[in-house]
Order: C-alpha cells, then sequence, then structure tokens
C-alpha cells in the first residue's frame, strides 16, 4: 500500500501549467501574471489635489494656525491678510478665492501670489499652487477664505509620478493578479495582460447504473451524482471544467470519449467502475494512451485508486472512486493541488490548524484518515474545536450529506485509531476558493 504523501508526490510531479494567453484585465483576476509589465507613463499624469479644499502657496499662508505674538505694534505679517487677529490667539489668514477647480478639467488655471483657488479631489493643481488647505481648515467662503491651519508645500497633492514613474515595472510575472493588480493596469492604460491561464479539467462517470438528473432512474439505477460535484470541486478549485457526463463503459467508446478530453484538458478525472474487474477494464482500454495505474493508497475513504499520464501529451489523469464522498475526498486530497499547481500557487494545500477534539474518534489504523468534520471556535479562548461528522469511520463514508455540513477534513495519522475528547488534532478548512 502506497503512503499519502508518495503518491502525491507522484501526482503533482505531473502538474503542468497551461501556456500563457493574453486577456482582457477584467478576465485576469485570480490568474498568475505572465509578463513584467512595464509603465510608460507616469501615474498620476498631473499634479493633482489629493483631497477637497483651496489650493494655495505654503508660504501664503504660513501663519495660520500660529498663536499671535503679545506684541502685536511690532509684528510683521510679511503682508499676509489676518483676521480676528489678538494678541495670544491663533492667527486665522485670509485669500480671496479666485476659482474653483473640479476633476476633469481641461482649463489650465493661474495662481498669484496671496491667492486660493477652491479644488475637490482629483482637480488639476493651479499653476504656482503648491498645497492644499483641507476643506475643513477653513470657513468654506466662496469669495474670500479664513484658513486657521497651515500647510507645508506639497501637503494634500499627488505629484506628477507618485504612484509610478515611465519604466517601473507595475505587475511582476508570477504574481497573483487580485484587486489591487486589475485597478493598476487600468490606471496605467493596459486593457489586456497576459496571464498562465485556469488548467483545463474534464469529468468523465463511469457506470452502467447511471442516469442523468434529467432523467427518472429505473430499477437498480442512480442519478450520476459524481459528473456534478467533481466538476464543482474543480471550478472551486480555479480550473476551467468541462462535465462530459456519462460515458458508456464499451471499450472503443470509452477510448473515444478519453481521447477526445486528452486533447482538450490539462487534467482528466474519471470516476467509477474502480476495484476489480471494472477499473481493469478501464485501464484495459486506455492501455494504447499509456498506463493508468490501480494502486491502494493508505488512506480512508479512498484508498483505492488510480492515475497515469495518458496521450500525446501526458495529461495527467485520475480514476476516482463511484462513492461520491470517496470520490470528493481523493479529489481534495490528489487533484486539487496540483490545479493550484498549475495555477502558480504558492501554496497549493488548504490551510492545515491545530483543533482540540470535543468527542471521540474513531480511524482505520495504517490508513490516514480524511474524516469530515465541524470546526468552531471556543468563545471563552478563541481555541478551535473540532466535531468528528459519522461515528463510524467504515459504516458512514458513504454519507453525502455529512459531508456537505462539513466546513473540515479531520486528518488523522495512519497510526491511530482512536483519539479521546480534548486530544490535538489537523484539520484542514473547507472554504471555497481557499
Amino acid at each position: 500500500m502506497r503512503s499519502v504523501e508518495d503518491h502525491l508526490t507522484l501526482v503533482t510531479a505531473a502538474a503542468v501549467a497551461p501556456r500563457p494567453v493574453r486577456v482582457a484585465i477584467s478576465e485576469a483576476q485570480g490568474l498568475m501574471c505572465a509578463e513584467e509589465v512595464v509603465t510608460e507613463h507616469p501615474m498620476p499624469g498631473f499634479d493633482q489635489a489629493a483631497i477637497d479644499g483651496y489650493a494655495v502657496r505654503a508660504v501664503d499662508v504660513a501663519l495660520a494656525g500660529v498663536v499671535a505674538p503679545e506684541d502685536l505694534e511690532d509684528f510683521d505679517a510679511n503682508g499676509a491678510e489676518l483676521v480676528d487677529l489678538e494678541a495670544g490667539e491663533p492667527m486665522i489668514v485670509s485669500l480671496p478665492v479666485v476659482g474653483e477647480v473640479g476633476p476633469g478639467s481641461r482649463t489650465p488655471t493661474r495662481l498669484q501670489p496671496r491667492q486660493a483657488v477652491r479644488v475637490e479631489t482629483g482637480a488639476p493643481m493651479p499653476t504656482l499652487a503648491d498645497a492644499v488647505v483641507p476643506l475643513r481648515w477653513t470657513d468654506g467662503g466662496d469669495q474670500k477664505v479664513k484658513i486657521g491651519h497651515g500647510v507645508e508645500s506639497g501637503n494634500y497633492v499627488r505629484r506628477v509620478g507618485d504612484d509610478v514613474q515611465p519604466g517601473d515595472v507595475a505587475v511582476r510575472a508570477g504574481a497573483i493578479i487580485g484587486p489591487a493588480q486589475v485597478g493598476l493596469l487600468a490606471a496605467v492604460g493596459q486593457a489586456r495582460v497576459m496571464v498562465h491561464p485556469r488548467p483545463r479539467l474534464s469529468v468523465i462517470s463511469v457506470g452502467s447504473e447511471l442516469v442523468d438528473i434529467d432523467r427518472t432512474p429505473g430499477p437498480g439505477q442512480i442519478y450520476d451524482v459524481n459528473s456534478y460535484a467533481l466538476a464543482a470541486a474543480a471550478r472551486d478549485a480555479g480550473a476551467d471544467v468541462n462535465r462530459v457526463g456519462i460515458a458508456e463503459r464499451d471499450a472503443s467508446r470509452m477510448r473515444e470519449v478519453v481521447e477526445a478530453q486528452l486533447i482538450r484538458s490539462e487534467i482528466v478525472v474519471i470516476c467509477g467502475a474502480v476495484g476489480g474487474s471494472a477499473s481493469k477494464a478501464i485501464a484495459d482500454a486506455l492501455a494504447d494512451l499509456g498506463e493508468l495505474e490501480i494502486v491502494r493508497v493508505a488512506m480512508h475513504p479512498g484508498s483505492v485508486q488510480g492515475f497515469g499520464r495518458l496521450g500525446r501529451d501526458e495529461v495527467p489523469t485520475f480514476l476516482l472512486p463511484a462513492n461520491p464522498v470517496s470520490a470528493l475526498v481523493t479529489f481534495e486530497v490528489m487533484v486539487r493541488p496540483l490545479i493550484r499547481i498549475a495555477l502558480g500557487k504558492r501554496q497549493p494545500m488548504r490551510r492545515v490548524i491545530k483543533a482540540r477534539t470535543i468527542g471521540p474518534i474513531a480511524s482505520v489504523r495504517g490508513r490516514k484518515g480524511y474524516l469530515r468534520g465541524q470546526l468552531m471556535r471556543d468563545e471563552r479562548t478563541g481555541d478551535y474545536l473540532v466535531q468528528v461528522l459519522g461515528a463510524s469511520p467504515t459504516g458512514s463514508s458513504h454519507l453525502l450529506a455529512e459531508l456537505a455540513e462539513a466546513n473540515c477534513l479531520i486528518m488523522v495519522d495512519p497510526e491511530v485509531e482512536e483519539m479521546s475528547t480534548g486530544d490535538e488534532v489537523e484539520v484542514a478548512f473547507l472554504a471555497q476558493r481557499g
């Protein structure tokens, strides 16, 4: 029996990122940048107000807010017009307001000494103005404005190139494009960007007992759960998914369906018919496409599974159990990391934390357990607590409803058969897009 770690090493070694493509920046979120995006123009492209207020020369409002001296007769205001001037009180500077500029204005505005221009956030700065006095530090006057607090040159002004200079790298190759990167690309005028696209994954169900959900099952038939569930799991991991649906077990037809998906996919997942003669029949049908090895992996559920690299491009191909819970858990452990690696994620595995059990846990000795659990926080201590869903490791692995209630997988070491209340255990979050 192969260990989980050994089999996972074999699987992840087959990860291949799709060839880079150029897409609109609105479609690039979550993908890895495949080029160095170098800016051609400065950002901002002009000096602009960073806040609503009054554009001024800093020297003209230098006395605003300064405590007036006791000897007012000998005080030299250096030409500043002061109002309500009393010894020992903060001085107020009064300036005439000679205009108003809003964002998007294309008309140049010139400021003369000892004048102010009312500006809105993003408005072009008037010529000679080197600072903005915030509106809250003034009386908001239209003809004249009283300013109660001085500013230094450059205060509340976004200078040309403050954010990005020509030749700067806006987004580096290998960076994951998030909202900030999309915004920066838009800000520097980059409409399209080269990215590593989502890996294409095809899901095929196998089983003569299966019917699609738009039909009524007859005697001995069941709905095809796996292709829907696994397609959803693949999308959640970040793949571009093609749900093929149910394939016939006829060898030539099976080979036809799989070969068609190998041409269009970076990953192929076949679910059902694992173990015994059924899995051998599938492996034999695909033999001329490559070897699909059926192995026992030391994990539960999902110990019997298949993996190979098929077709001319050696596409990673999985054969997963028919049981929906086993299929989803096996997908989580083996297939999801492959998708995340192909996306360029630095941490392809789920976040793992330590939690204390709030009840006994039974596992299968000799196999690493991936048990459905509910993770919660202790309101008093802040510690993580976890409760297993389903008491028996062998009798309830098929219960899909329990998996739907789970928000984590409890990972039990192979040598552990029983855990007691209060024991510490590792758990992996099952948060969507995690």
